[in-house]
């Protein structure tokens, strides 16, 4: 086994087979390909990754995967692969199940259906953990509207303000607030697996733009996002 290195680095992609709101969303066809084909090709051409595995318990996922360029060296038991199972969970799995505890110093958890993540991103993550004391880096975007002038509703279409403090500040007066871009998150390997969690008091951020910060969940959402991607294959054609 060659010795840890600050250069070695793995890639996860967490895809099992029980999506229910958009069912077989990790491999159903987007713009022709296989929705997890963008996070692999990715991965790959980003040419920092010594290995890019696919954590799957399903074994078409599997099969997709290996065609488009990933390894899946292992199916992910059922214990892991549940509507509850948190994405650190299966993290932690698939770095003790390859060795890469005690192989590799960064891992990089990419999430199936990011069909707008780019490579600069993927590797400014890897920068800031190289040039910052982050224990972890993740893809992050900006509310489209002011967090802090948000409403509840406690009745029937009542409403209140969940910071009424904020009702007569201006929303340019108020500070700026981002939310995880549901992309990836880079971890140092040997802190992660002392506490399995992405954000620590050490998590620094990459920051998106709202337009490529898609959390492919529902119908609705995939369909826009084929609408935005249309809409760039048209621009870079003129």
């Amino acid at each position: 086994m060659q010795p840890k290195t600050e250069d070695n680095s793995i890639a996860v992609i967490p895809a099992r087979a029980g999506s229910k709101r958009v069912p077989g969303k990790n491999i159903r066809p987007f713009q022709g390909r296989p929705m997890i084909a963008f996070a692999i090709k990715t991965a790959v051409e980003s040419k920092i990754f010594e290995r890019v595995i696919v954590s799957t318990d399903s074994n078409e996922i599997a099969e997709v995967a290996k065609k488009e360029g990933a390894e899946v060296p292992f199916l992910r038991p059922s214990e892991i692969s549940g509507d509850h199972t948190t994405t650190a969970e299966v993290l932690k799995h698939a770095l003790i199940e390859t060795g890469a505890d005690a192989r590799y110093k960064f891992a990089c958890c990419i999430y199936p259906a990011v069909p707008f993540l780019m490579i600069s991103d993927v590797k400014a993550g890897l920068e800031l953990l190289h040039t910052k004391d982050a224990k972890s880096t993740l893809a992050i975007s900006e509310f489209g509207t002011s967090v802090w002038r948000a409403f509840e509703e406690f009745s029937d279409h009542k409403l209140k303000m969940i910071w009424p403090e904020h009702s007569l500040v201006r929303t340019q007066d108020l500070p700026s607030a981002f939310h995880d871009a549901g992309q990836f998150y880079w971890v140092q390997v040997e802190e992660f697996l002392k506490k399995p969690q992405f954000f620590t008091n050490k998590t620094y951020g990459i920051k998106i733009p709202k337009w490529r910060s898609h959390d492919i969940d529902t119908k609705d959402d995939w369909e826009r996002a084929e609408v935005i991607y249309k809409a760039l294959q048209v621009r870079e054609n003129l």
